[in-house]
């Protein structure tokens, strides 16, 4: 069957790549001719073969957007219940002591994992990178949504034990861990051998607290050796930085650099309590000047972190200090457009300055540094010859007008509610604002009863017994009978 050549037509705004320039530029009232091969043309007057005509008198064609750091596992089900709580003796941070009581059972996990890539999908994301444990429909799932993925099997060595809610404790188990590191090496390469082409593996350490120095070396090493990219949680928490100086007297970005870890092909996720951030102790700049030199790139994802009063310092001083920044969900909402917007915000508030970082640098870092995180020069981008990885923007949506700068309207106002149609490969992922390949709506649906089952097994295993009624209140009194939190 021949591929399918669609041409968007007369499209009144399309982001296109300057190579000469290296960064996007706006082009206005072009053509844009997409198939499975790629980005055929994009300029003025197209007249090659064309087997479906979209009209783009009321469009913007845009690269699509590369997520570099998010979790399908049990994310989707946590929506509204910890936003308002936090351990006080660890920086007000919920991962440790809230976060990690709800698992996902079987029966939830392809909900999950369906809701998320269909809420990325629908927020203009064509590439994510997704960081979770393993079950049998992972990969299967992945694919058939159409998106473009790099699935990262978590393992590590050790898991985070609460003392009350004052301390932080490591239970060890370096057995486990070493067999949880061998099973995800067996599935990154069942991964990397899918038929779609769209599909890749990603060595992932968990936390850099939660392993060894042995298991990071040897799995950075077996990456390497592979030609995989590596991705681990580094600097995330005020706890982990306090427990790498108890252990190592060093920061992340310090401890990776002697262990010979740092490099292009390493995702740093969040990577926000650097030497220089005003909540360490220390006063100094090296953390960037490491990242920076030795081409390491970070994964910033705002929103779940600001939630918890926390923020990178900042997104425009990384970049003007030479390092690689991408951009990632997380968790819930999943929306990557809403990640862009927190972004920009948190950024400026942290530099304290409006002009800290502005749009077109954001959009950037959403497209083209994760791209690079990626190692890939062929998304992120328009122009001919790449991936046909795109989104088409509804300018007309009322969140869009009056359009002056489509960009900012899209990311200031609009998100998703203005996607209509992504594609990857030049294949339809969404149309018409609806999932083309999953069953999305149906997912949804799950989630209720999913996250009823997970409250109550959180009741179970939380170590100081509370109910979920203390564990995660209400926003308001609850009034009236028969009504019951869990």
């Amino acid at each position: 069957m021949a591929d399918t050549v669609r041409v968007v037509r007369n499209a009144a705004w399309a982001v296109a790549w300057d190579e000469a320039a290296s960064q996007h530029v706006y082009m206005r009232d072009v053509d844009v001719a997409f198939s499975k091969a790629g980005i055929l043309h994009l300029g003025p007057d197209y007249h090659g073969r064309a087997d479906e005509e979209i009209a783009g008198a009321a469009i913007m064609v845009m690269p699509g957007l590369v997520n570099i750091h998010c979790h399908s596992g049990d994310e989707p089900i946590a929506k509204g219940l910890f936003e308002d709580v936090g351990t006080a003796a660890l920086w007000g941070n919920a991962l440790y002591e809230y976060s990690a009581l709800i698992d996902a059972d079987d029966d939830a996990k392809e909900a999950c994992q369906t809701v998320m890539l269909g809420d990325l999908m629908r927020s203009g994301v064509t590439t994510h990178l997704d960081i979770a444990s393993p079950y049998p429909k992972w990969l299967s799932l992945a694919a058939d949504s159409g998106l473009r993925a790099y699935l990262a099997p978590g393992f590590r060595e050790a898991q985070w034990r609460m003392a009350g809610s004052h301390r932080l404790d490591f239970e060890w188990n370096q057995a486990q861990g070493r067999e949880r590191y061998a099973e995800a090496l067996a599935f990154v390469e069942q991964a990397r051998a899918h038929p779609s082409g769209r599909i890749d593996g990603v060595i992932a350490p968990s936390q850099i607290e939660t392993c060894s120095e042995e298991l990071i070396r040897d799995a950075v090493a077996e990456a390497r050796r592979r030609g995989m990219r590596i991705t681990i949680h580094a600097a995330q928490t005020m706890a982990e930085h306090e427990e790498l100086l108890r252990r190592t007297g060093e920061t992340a970005p310090a401890m990776l650099e002697r262990l010979g870890v740092l490099g292009p092909d390493l995702i740093l996720g969040h990577c926000i309590f650097l030497d220089h951030h005003s909540w360490t102790r220390q006063r100094s700049r090296d953390d960037l000047v490491r990242l920076a030199e030795s081409g390491t790139s970070v994964a910033h994802c705002p929103v779940t972190f600001a939630r918890s009063g926390m923020t990178l310092e900042s997104l425009g001083a990384y970049r003007r200090a030479g390092v690689n920044v991408g951009i990632g969900t997380d968790s819930y909402p999943f929306n990557m457009l809403e990640e862009l917007r927190e972004a920009l915000i948190c950024s400026r508030v942290a530099g304290r300055n409006v002009f800290d970082l502005d749009t077109g640098g954001l959009f950037s870092a959403a497209t083209i540094g994760g791209a690079k995180a990626l190692g890939r020069s062929d998304i992120g981008r328009l122009t001919s010859g790449s991936k046909a990885d795109l989104a088409l923007v509804d300018l007309s949506h009322p969140a869009m007008q009056p359009v002056h700068d489509p960009l900012r309207n899209l990311i200031h106002c609009a998100a998703e509610r203005a996607v209509r149609d992504v594609y990857v490969d030049g294949q339809a992922v969404v149309k018409d604002r609806r999932v083309v390949n999953l069953d999305y709506d149906g997912a949804v649906r799950e989630l209720q009863d999913a996250q009823k089952r997970a409250c109550r097994r959180a009741e179970q295993s939380d170590p100081q017994g509370r109910s979920l009624s203390t564990l995660a209140p209400y926003s308001l009194p609850l009034r009236g009978s028969g009504s019951n939190p869990s």
